[in-house]
């Protein structure tokens, strides 16, 4: 009877050895005979042409048959080399001083997947300690156990988890243990995943999408690993961005006709327009992490590890996230897509206004933030710099109690730093539907204090570009960031934008030609110019000096100027107490609009001859009628209570 119970015992720990054996997947159409191989990218993403870490396809190897290898024998290793045909950027994690070691993962047999596809997916995640050699001679070494299933050297659970070491535009997985599943209907998977590419200008030439990254997959090391379909589309690329500065009118296809701002106004502030990003295909704006995901708490920011599915498409700017140690966080990415607004040549004194996050396109709403569920608002929020890092549950948010009042509905603003003529705004995407190409517009306004007598603001004209974030020069130079880094964030792009026109300030005068004036030959010539910015049309009143440049004979050296004419007043003087003895033109510029200048020649005493003449405007100056707007170009401002200043 006791033998009997030892011989069942036995049978018992034989079927669990079978059920274990190599730790295989499942599959129908797995066979016996030699051992063969396959690698595919089963779903080839849409990488953005701008991208310096472009997750690439999860790449997957799959082999059946092969000869059982006898128990107690040291499983034969390969190195598994990827070869792109740009630099691969995987994070560096320099694990066990190995300082090339990345976050690119090879998985054996789909751990952790804890699907009903065999042992393999049914094991936890365990990670070799030596990516320098693998299970290879100094490494984690493996044999086979009774039963045929691999086991560490001495005993202990088999690492199923590999990291790459990144060298220029390849990643290897150093001593990959070769265990052939060979059983009939069983499987040896290998997957490689968190593969990164700098693919940033590959993606120019030829239709949209129609550009392919090629991924090279060879093998080397003490045992053969036949392979058929080498080669693999590892990716598609195309732009993933399109700019556009829209006038919030609520067209969704005008542009912007940059706005001309009077020198001579202020104290109010302006609707500029809005600043436009789509996407050009559905997942070209991506969230940190997958918002949707279990325990993600509908946070696209979340800083928690819950993306280790292996073979899971997450749609993220985090591919799969690795919680082994040393390796932890290997996969998460610094945060979700920044866009980044560049405003240069800006005129001193002028302040910028960004919404804090995306509004509609007509100035006139802002979207309610994602309640932590799954949800198709696009929604995006301003954070503090294009490198500053997001906290576990929400990106860091630029707050100001700066509100838009009057006619257009509270929208959130807040002030982007001015110096040396350069502001930037930087927004990052928190929530995205994936199935859609979205827009996102943000709104820019500006405000100023009117000093014109002291030609503040200098007139100018603004410009902006409009890119993903971050991007060289200001977080990493060039060179750097197209190369794997253990510093550098991820995700991380190139500048392709072009400036474009905002704004400009012009300044609020007018020009006036008095073709001719003297104080010769007896006679002298009484000058007029009067400031008729007062008038029953409800135009904003101005005040200001003249300016007056005389040409001809006995020229004064300078310009003289005038006092102060009030608005509604008219100034008056003679030649012959401006310009004694001279004969020739003069042209006043006036710093105010609406100015108009009359002349009057005559001998003394006007006994003899005498004659005048309007003074000519010229169009240099500015001198439409504006109704108190701010801009030139007709269109109307809101007021601005600005509190936090």
């Amino acid at each position: 009877m006791v033998d009997f119970r030892r011989w069942i015992t036995a049978i018992a720990v034989l079927a669990l050895f079978a059920g274990l054996a190599c730790a295989q997947v499942n599959s129908s159409s797995a066979g016996v005979g030699p051992l063969t191989c396959g690698a595919t990218v089963t779903v080839p993403p849409q990488l953005r042409s701008e991208g310096l870490t472009e997750l690439i396809g999860d790449i997957v190897i799959t082999c059946s048959g092969g000869t059982a290898i006898a128990p107690g024998t040291t499983i034969p290793t390969a190195n598994i080399t990827v070869s792109l045909g740009t630099n691969v950027t995987s994070r560096l994690l320099g694990t066990a001083g190995t300082t090339n070691a990345s976050e690119a993962l090879l998985l054996i047999d789909e751990p952790g997947s804890s699907t009903s596809l065999g042992p393999g997916p049914l094991l936890p995640q365990t990670l070799c300690s030596t990516p320098s050699v693998g299970a290879g001679p100094g490494g984690c070494v493996q044999n086979v156990a009774p039963g045929g299933q691999s086991q560490l050297v001495g005993g202990g659970a088999a690492p199923n988890v590999y990291q790459g070491l990144v060298n220029a535009n390849q990643v290897t997985f150093n001593g990959i243990p070769i265990n052939p599943p060979a059983s009939s209907g069983t499987a040896r998977i290998f997957r490689i995943t968190n593969v990164r590419a700098n693919v940033a200008g590959l993606g120019g030439g030829g239709l949209a999408g129609t550009t392919q990254l090629l991924a090279s997959i060879s093998i080397s090391g003490s045992t053969s690993l036949p392979i058929n379909n080498p080669v693999q589309i590892a990716g598609f690329i195309q732009a993933g961005l399109s700019t556009a500065l829209r006038p919030g009118n609520g067209s969704t296809s005008s542009t912007l006709s940059a706005p001309s701002l009077a020198q001579c106004a202020g104290a109010s502030t302006s609707q500029i327009g809005l600043l436009t990003y789509s996407e050009n295909f559905g997942t070209a704006f991506k969230t940190r992490v997958n918002a949707a995901a279990p325990g993600a708490g509908g946070s696209g920011q979340s800083g928690v590890a819950i993306q280790n599915t292996p073979g899971t498409i997450y749609n993220s700017e985090s591919g799969f996230i690795s919680t082994l140690s040393p390796a932890i966080n290997a996969g998460l990415a610094d945060y979700g897509t920044r866009l980044k607004a560049v405003f240069n040549n800006v005129p001193a004194g002028v302040r910028l206004f960004v919404s804090t996050t995306n509004i509609t396109n007509n100035f006139t709403g802002t979207p309610t933030a994602p309640a932590g569920t799954v949800t198709t608002t696009s929604f995006a929020q301003l954070v503090l710099s294009e490198t500053a890092p997001d906290s576990f549950n929400s990106a860091p948010v630029v707050s100001s109690t700066t509100t838009v009042s009057g006619t257009v509905t509270t929208t959130n603003l807040a002030e982007i730093p001015v110096v040396n003529g350069s502001a930037t705004a930087v927004w990052e995407v928190i929530n995205t539907n994936p199935s859609a190409s979205e827009t996102l517009n943000f709104g820019l306004w500006a405000t100023f204090t009117a000093n014109p007598g002291s030609n503040s603001p200098p007139p100018g004209n603004a410009t902006v570009n409009m890119s993903y974030a971050p991007t060289p020069s200001a977080a990493f130079s060039a060179t750097a960031g197209s190369a794997a880094s253990s510093s550098l964030t991820i995700p991380r792009f190139a500048d392709t934008s072009s400036a474009q026109n905002i704004f400009s300030v012009a300044l609020c005068n007018t020009v006036l030609l008095y073709p001719f004036v003297t104080n010769q030959g007896g006679f002298d010539t009484g000058i007029a110019i009067a400031n008729t910015s007062t008038d029953p049309f409800g135009t904003r009143t101005q005040s200001g000096t003249c300016d007056l440049n005389f040409y001809g004979a006995s020229a004064p050296a300078a310009k003289v100027t005038t006092t102060n004419i009030a608005t509604g007043t008219v100034y008056t003087t003679l030649a012959s107490t401006s310009a004694t003895g001279f004969q020739g033109y003069m042209i006043a510029v006036c710093q105010f609009q609406l100015a108009h200048g009359f002349a009057f020649i005559s001998d003394l005493g006007a006994r003899n001859l005498a004659m005048g003449y309007l003074a000519l405007i010229l169009p240099t100056g500015t001198g439409s009628r504006n109704s108190g707007s701010l801009l030139f170009n007709g269109s109307t401002s809101a007021s601005v209570e600005d509190t936090a200043h």
